[in-house]
């Protein structure tokens, strides 16, 4: 019996699974917001109120970097130690991964209705994966072939310092260094940062907000949804549609990137929340148009297939195959 979890800044998904049934056949799932809780052990202990499971180990991908069998959460204030998780849960083994690594598990397994492909390209057998995955945070990762399977491999790539293509985005860079300092692929490429998109557009003049959206902004909880949904619905809104063509170019160049560091030839997958939710624009040819625009090497990125991972639970599959594998 094996507890699996998805540990992120907004919420945590756990599973059991047994390796008589599998990863198709979870025995008790369930999604819980990870804010309302004091650290990971307070959550699984309602976790385990709920199901009245046993599980013998544990493997948590999590939202931050693994070092030595810790990890603290990114966007979250806890601090996990696979040795103190074993004596707490009273379990045989718990293995951390990062959540991308954690995802990057999962592709091998993945069906084709989980995914849908933006660019069909040609991939190579067994060749190198490249994983972005813009949510709360940005995580990336990548597989490579390794003994007769994949072996995923962590990155915290989604921190690397922001390269912009064009002077708008050089601008914003600017704009952004003066606010944050340091501006990383983060700040700019996800939940988080989109919000950032959307200030230096209305901050510096080049789009009003309307007086409807500054009130619904003022009354939402988090600006990311009301901004990607208005420029979805609204395409006239063009302080919105500004950011979220901003936030598609910058994934598009940043995946293209991980294509070129990793010789993605096996092809680049885009995970977390957010590509889901936004395909129409991932469509439109911007995404593309960025992802290939690398100059001598563009020819080579035409080959590279690209996928939006559809399951919103890869991660948490990604983390009970390589436990159910250990097992």
């Amino acid at each position: 019996m094996l507890l699996a979890g998805d540990i992120g800044g907004t919420k945590t998904n756990l599973a059991v699974y047994a390796t008589e049934s599998g990863l198709s056949a979870p025995l008790a799932e369930s999604t819980f917001p990870s804010g309302r809780y004091a650290s990971l052990e307070k959550l699984i202990e309602d976790f385990r109120n709920y199901t009245h499971l046993p599980f013998e180990s544990a493997v948590f991908g999590v939202a931050g970097p693994v070092v030595n069998g810790k990890a603290t959460v990114t966007n979250l204030p806890w601090r996990m130690e696979e040795k103190g998780l074993r004596a707490s849960l009273g379990v045989k083994s718990v293995k951390l991964l990062n959540d991308l690594e954690a995802m990057a598990n999962s592709i091998p397994s993945l069906e084709a209705k989980d995914l849908h492909t933006l660019h069909s390209g040609t991939a190579m057998e067994r060749g190198p994966i490249g994983i972005v995955a813009p949510g709360t945070g940005l995580g990336e990762a990548f597989l490579t072939w390794e003994h007769k399977r994949y072996k995923a491999h962590a990155s915290e790539g989604g921190h690397a310092s922001f390269a912009p293509v064009n002077g708008e985005q050089l601008e914003m860079l600017g704009f952004l260094q003066q606010k944050l300092g340091h501006v990383s692929y983060e700040r700019v490429c996800s939940g988080l940062g989109i919000p950032n998109l959307y200030s230096f557009f209305k901050e510096t003049g080049r789009y009003p907000e309307p007086t409807w959206l500054a009130e619904k902004l003022a009354a939402a909880p988090d600006p990311t949804p009301v901004i990607v949904e208005t420029a979805l619905s609204r395409p006239d809104c063009g302080v919105c549609a500004a950011t979220l063509e901003m936030f598609v170019d910058i994934l598009g160049a940043e995946a293209g990137n991980l294509a070129l560091k990793v010789s993605a030839n096996g092809g680049i997958y885009l995970g977390g929340g957010i590509p889901p939710r936004i395909l129409p624009v991932l469509e439109n040819g911007r995404f593309l148009a960025a992802f290939t625009a690398k100059g001598r090497f563009a020819s080579l990125l035409q080959h590279v297939p690209v996928h939006v991972i559809l399951n919103p639970k890869a991660a948490l599959l990604g983390a009970a195959s390589y436990g159910l594998a250990r097992l």
